[in-house]
């Protein structure tokens, strides 16, 4: 720790800090994996040094730096520092972002969990910005056209086909066999309420 702010200091007049301070401060980062006051000394430095961009880079530093922004409850200003950091592991980022989003949630209600359900909710109220899904989310919802396909065999034909019906609907349709099956488990369990 030492040594990062000894080389911190001595650097902070150039343009960008050297890869050994990035990478030392993304080893500190994952030893310092729970909430500690060395943590939160080392966040502190990171962000008030004019290369804390640099730093947001390395995944390490930007859990930290969430995490210790989370605990504050300073849940905005954890959410921006996702939004701008520019770390490439997108997927643990997006994690992040909704575990963001669930401590808030918990700390609202009062409650140490929430149920799978809350937690879709909460994805759904709280989508993550373009910059951490460029491709965009993920549409579950299958198009149109093979919609009115399965429509229409489960009223043409039948509402519960067997495995080879579901096999060759699934080849037809470029689907599996399993998005089959719980189509048509759906749509029957649609069709009684």
């Amino acid at each position: 720790m030492k040594r990062f702010m000894a080389m911190l200091h001595r650097h902070k007049a150039k343009e960008a800090p050297p890869g050994q301070a990035l990478e030392l401060a993304g080893q500190l980062c994952r030893r310092f994996q729970s909430p500690s006051p060395a943590l939160e000394q080392l966040v502190g430095a990171i962000m008030a040094c004019k290369h804390a961009a640099h730093f947001l880079s390395n995944v390490h530093v930007v859990r930290a730096c969430v995490w210790v922004h989370v605990r504050r409850g300073e849940h905005a200003a954890a959410r921006r520092l996702l939004e701008c950091c520019q770390a490439e592991e997108k997927e643990e980022l997006l994690q992040l972002w909704y575990e963001i989003h669930y401590q808030q949630v918990m700390e609202k209600q009062h409650t140490a969990f929430l149920t799978p359900l809350q937690r879709f909710r909460c994805r759904k109220r709280n989508p993550p910005p373009v910059s951490l899904c460029p491709e965009g989310l993920k549409n579950r919802n299958y198009p149109d056209e093979v919609r009115q396909q399965l429509h229409r065999f489960a009223a043409e034909v039948t509402p519960n086909p067997n495995k080879e019906q579901r096999e060759e609907l699934a080849q037809v349709m470029n689907l599996q066999p399993t998005q089959v099956y719980n189509w048509f488990a759906n749509y029957r369990r649609r069709q009684k309420s």
